[in-house]
């Protein structure tokens, strides 16, 4: 049995919470929201999955110190914008050598980091050993137990090994994978091309559309990630192309329901109000455009959604201009083009 403390008490956090408790760990959730913590005490459940029952072993607390201090493993849940501030809140309590797990999924506009690159810069301790946990994975399959696959990322092996062993279970089984910075990536990035599926949906396009904005998004990610350094392998991966295909089809997937909205002409701040989450791509846009012109690449679906949520495009028009871009072949000289 490990000693696991949950930051964050949203959908995700909360479904792997109630599966390592399963899995027969002490597991103890914290989170900002103060009456979350309240009702999830009394009630035993999450509004936003329906059916799972909180198990009665999990333990709620307000208290930061309380959800860090003595723990195998802390867990950071919370969503992308949140977590360089709960990094930030969590420091004091983080003792050297500790293991931090985190499954938020974005890039930071301003500097263009990652979920485990922010936490290592507001931490400062060179011994904390950060995982990136990430891959095809909804939260309302995860809380049913039903089989998903997910991988840990981490330079230290040894680091990724534990984070194996502790999440694996009967729904879980987990691979290890040493490049943290493209598991990340994907994570981020196909929330934008999820956007993008979605986006065509509402328009009212077909399954011909929808395969190849994820076929050709999934190039896109990796012609960033390969110009970042990346392995190229990630991206036919779990954390890849599984992450995308999930995220792009799935009507659990908030990104895909945010761009069904948006093709129906709805205003991206009311598309985010009808979903009533995060949506993580529309975040990511910022920091993917930085990345392009940084690295010099072309991103022509990330640049057309960007084009529809932050310049307010027409939907249609724009997905005109996609289709009108200049004749090139699918694999000029054995690259990916």
């Amino acid at each position: 049995m490990k000693k696991i403390g949950v930051l964050g008490a949203g959908t995700w956090g909360m479904a792997l919470a109630r599966m390592l408790c399963v899995n027969g760990h002490q597991v103890t959730v914290w989170s900002a929201i103060e009456k979350e913590i309240d009702e999830f005490s009394a009630t035993r459940r999450h509004p936003n999955l329906p059916g799972m029952v909180i198990p009665d072993a999990i333990t709620f607390t307000k208290d930061m110190a309380q959800v860090c201090r003595d723990k195998d493993v802390l867990l950071f849940a919370v969503p992308s914008p949140f977590v360089r501030a709960t990094a930030r809140r969590a420091k004091p309590f983080i003792p050297q050598g500790q293991i931090i797990v985190d499954v938020a999924k974005g890039i930071e506009a301003d500097t263009l980091f990652t979920m485990t690159q922010i936490i290592a810069d507001e931490v400062g301790d060179p011994t904390v050993k950060l995982v990136a946990l990430s891959g095809p994975t909804h939260a309302e399959e995860v809380a049913r137990d039903l089989p998903t696959t997910i991988v840990s990322a981490c330079e230290d092996r040894e680091a990724a090994e534990q984070v194996q062993d502790i999440f694996w279970g009967t729904c879980m089984r987990v691979y290890t994978n040493a490049d943290v910075l493209g598991v990340e990536l994907c994570g981020a990035m196909k929330n934008i091309i999820a956007l993008a599926s979605g986006i065509a949906v509402g328009l009212g396009f077909g399954d011909n559309a929808r395969a190849a904005l994820i076929t050709r998004g999934i190039v896109e990610i990796s012609r960033l990630g390969t110009a970042m350094g990346c392995d190229s392998r990630t991206f036919g991966g779990l954390a890849g192309i599984g992450d995308l295909i999930v995220t792009a089809t799935s009507l659990h997937s908030r990104n895909n329901r945010c761009g069904m909205l948006l093709g129906q002409g709805i205003a991206p701040a009311d598309a985010v109000k009808q979903v009533g989450m995060v949506v993580e791509g529309i975040n990511a846009l910022p920091a993917a455009m930085r990345l392009k012109d940084t690295y010099g690449v072309e991103l022509p679906i990330v640049e057309a959604v960007n084009a529809i949520v932050n310049q307010g495009a027409d939907p249609m028009a724009t997905v005109r201009g996609l289709m009108g871009r200049d004749k090139k072949p699918e694999l000029p000289q054995g690259s990916i083009q």
